[in-house]
């Protein structure tokens, strides 16, 4: 079994069954009895909209645990409803940022196996990214990933297997809802919430640089619920300095890597992956800056997910190994003790 576990969103894999679950990484919390009311789509129509003694929040933060508690909470409810209450434990297989501290790894591992795991494994999201675009990730010639998701961006250069060079930064889906909400605050006096600056970053997207999308928020001065037409261009430059950011993390991802490595870069492009890739003129922004192809993935959403998927295959030989390992020391075990007792 295979979980995305997002900032944003959280996918989970099931063997023979493919993705079936998606939902947001949230969770409706009474403050008064402590008791979890609601989580994932449910608890996501209420934020912003809970009475006093009603919370909804996010228990992730920049891609890794900032609510211990909710997360075991959010899992179990996840895990139970892609599993139809099954009697077995699954294996999961999870993926976490490149730069997550052991601190942070251990968080995750503790949280899956009190929400019901039965063995619990790490794999780093940009070479899940990697193996989900359909990179081979085997070939000794460098590939770059930049995995834009709901708390973090992760830009990796990848080579025979393995990460050679990373960064994390915290740009990501959520910076971008969060200069729409200040840009909107800022130039009209209009205050709008998270899930409106969401749809109008999703609705930019797919629009025209001459179009306009309507919103509707609440006047600062007055309080009283206001409509504007925002113009896409006008989007665009409020998102641009969080993309320069991401291009800047590229450009100290470059600085490290080796010489031969940064030229099959120029040579094979840089994928984007992740629900961020689709973000309005990233793309083509990236591209001017640095003169490299940037080729956006094929369902940039689920690459993690299905590259954490297909990696699953490896928890079999891990066992393999281990199991092998410790028949070996068992062997020298019992060699030793032959040889104390001559």
């Amino acid at each position: 079994m295979a979980i995305d576990l997002g900032t944003a969103s959280v996918l989970v894999y099931v063997e023979d069954k493919g993705i079936c679950l998606e939902e947001p990484s949230v969770i409706a919390k009474d403050t008064l009895t402590g008791k979890i009311l609601s989580v994932g789509k449910d608890a996501k129509k209420i934020l912003g909209r809970t009475p006093g003694n009603v919370i909804a929040l996010k228990p992730l933060k920049d891609g890794v645990i900032a609510d211990f508690n909710a997360t075991e909470e959010m899992l179990k409810y996840f895990l139970k409803k892609s599993l139809n209450k099954s009697l077995f434990k699954p294996d999961l297989l999870i993926c976490v940022p490149s730069k997550a501290t052991q601190i942070e790894k251990r968080a995750v591992l503790q949280a899956a196996e009190n929400a019901g795991a039965h063995r619990v494994y790490l794999i780093d999201e940009p070479l899940a990214a990697a193996i989900g675009a359909d990179i081979d990730i085997t070939d000794e010639k460098g590939n770059m990933v930049i995995d834009i998701g709901g708390g973090t961006s992760d830009i990796a250069v990848v080579s025979m297997g393995q990460i050679v060079t990373s960064d994390s930064i915290e740009i990501s889906g959520d910076t971008f809802d969060n200069d729409i909400k200040d840009h909107i605050r800022n130039r009209y006096r209009m205050l709008i919430g998270e899930s409106s600056a969401e749809m109008i970053k999703i609705k930019a997207q797919e629009a025209d640089y001459t179009d306009s999308i309507e919103v509707v928020g609440r006047l600062i001065e007055d309080g009283l619920p206001s409509r504007i037409y925002l113009p896409v261009g006008e989007i665009y430059s409020c998102l641009l300095p969080s993309i320069d950011k991401i291009i800047n993390g590229v450009k100290n991802v470059l600085e490290q890597t080796p010489p031969e490595l940064a030229a099959d870069l120029y040579e094979r492009g840089i994928f984007l992956t992740g629900g961020g890739a689709l973000t309005l003129g990233l793309a083509k922004r990236i591209n001017e800056r640095l003169q490299i192809d940037v080729k956006i993935a094929q369902d940039p959403r689920e690459c993690v997910i299905k590259g954490t998927a297909n990696a699953l295959t490896w928890i079999d030989n891990i066992d393999e190994e281990k199991n092998e390992s410790m028949k070996a020391k068992q062997k020298q075990l019992e060699k030793k003790e032959k040889m104390r007792r001559r």
